[in-house]
């Protein structure tokens, strides 16, 4: 079986990140994750300590929490990256702007060897890529959340991408247990435009009166078998995170994806889903 890359570099500690940067661990590689302060440092430390505490309690680590722990480092800046890493992975919000200038950061950092993805759930990776000098070291990475838990990664590839970087993923993918999929680079690759579709016709049944929003996840979950319903997975995911990808793909591939009225006033509201308390559901 083919090793998981031994240095990992991860941009972005948040929720996506530190379930990356978790899951790299997790298969023995040594992972350091650029966050910008100490807090928000500390806080992606505990995400990933709290993971890997759950994991342990389901009988689903080789080692002990605090070894696997132990290979996971935090530094302020992206030129603080290890020179040697085999992968980078950057994870920060779908801020197209963004995420090209942190990746032709880490480029500079980086030596020539080195692959570098993104986590972009819908973003052209062809389009972040062109602000790269080495575009054929780059592609789509697209975890899902829960990272450790979930079985898939989608990984996007852009013309330029180079054949030995799509083997290099795809082997490192499947040294984390996971099963890959392989799309080209197009507005919402398969995952989320598919799942954004789905999601977007559930909300506009609710802003229609057609059903609430537990029956009609019922009637996705019990009839068609989905893990869980689309207002459901709509709140896990983030009213705000399924917003800002329905307005591109509402861009890039026309009206059937306009956001319903019903997204933009909640998102207004703050009605974000599980992170704020109240989405389509209550938590707690």
């Amino acid at each position: 079986m083919t090793a998981a890359p031994a240095v990992v570099g991860v941009i972005g500690g948040g929720r996506m990140g530190a379930g990356i940067a978790q899951s790299f661990a997790t298969a023995g590689s040594a992972v350091t994750i650029v966050e910008s302060d100490a807090r928000s440092a500390a806080q992606a430390l505990e995400r990933v300590a709290t993971g890997l505490r759950r994991a342990a309690e389901r009988d689903r680590l080789a080692e002990p929490a605090d070894r696997v722990l132990g290979r996971v480092t935090t530094v302020a800046s992206v030129a603080d990256l290890p020179a040697h890493a085999d992968l980078v992975v950057e994870a920060v919000f779908e801020d197209a702007g963004l995420k090209a200038a942190l990746l032709a950061a880490a480029e500079k950092v980086v030596a020539a060897r080195t692959v570098l993805a993104s986590n972009t759930s819908s973003l052209s990776v062809a389009e972040l890529g062109s602000a790269l000098t080495r575009p054929g070291r780059f592609l789509g990475m697209h975890f899902f959340n829960p990272v450790p838990a979930s079985e898939l990664v989608e990984i996007v590839v852009a013309p330029a991408t180079g054949d030995d970087t799509l083997r290099s993923a795809l082997d490192w993918i499947r040294c984390l247990g996971k099963k890959d999929v392989v799309v080209k680079d197009s507005p919402g690759f398969a995952s989320s435009r598919l799942g954004v579709a789905l999601g977007l016709e559930a909300i506009r049944m609710v802003e229609s009166g057609v059903a609430e929003p537990e029956a009609i996840d019922d009637a996705m979950r019990l009839g068609y078998k989905h893990p869980m319903g689309p207002l459901r997975l709509t709140d896990l995911v983030g009213l705000d995170v399924r917003l800002a990808i329905a307005e591109h793909l509402h861009a890039t591939l026309g009206e059937r994806f306009a956001p319903p009225r019903l997204l933009r006033d909640k998102v207004a509201r703050g009605e974000l889903g599980r992170k704020s308390g109240q989405g389509f559901y209550t938590w707690e």
